[in-house]
């Protein structure tokens, strides 16, 4: 089983439309069509998990960089959630982001 990140899609594809363009690669189990969580509208990217990894491959390497709907798409396997969660580069991440947050803000109030 493979999971697929498609990104850059036109804010107004819906989750049938993703699924016909990988269904013609193979069986796809489901399509997840990422909203946001305030407005509910479409946030410009899906996961698309597909059984067969043979199919799935064959996808991504087809679809990756095709216009769809007026967008270039950047597709690819998707990472796993808990590695972007949980260990050192996410330790990392998320103390850079302070830094660049500290720094904004102690630039602002200089002035």
């Amino acid at each position: 089983m493979k999971n697929i990140f498609v990104g850059n899609l036109n804010v107004s594809m819906t989750e049938n439309e993703v699924r016909e363009l990988f269904e013609a690669f193979g069986c796809v189990k489901t399509v997840t069509l990422v909203k946001d969580r305030d407005t509910g509208g479409a946030r410009g990217f899906a996961f698309v998990e597909m059984p067969n990894d043979g199919e799935a491959e064959r996808a991504i390497e087809r679809l990756k960089g095709t216009v769809f709907g007026q967008q270039t798409l950047t597709i690819n396997e998707a990472r796993p959630k808990h590695q972007e969660l949980n260990g050192k580069a996410a330790i990392e991440r998320r103390e850079r982001s302070r830094q660049v947050l500290d720094t904004r803000s102690h630039r602002k109030h200089r002035y």
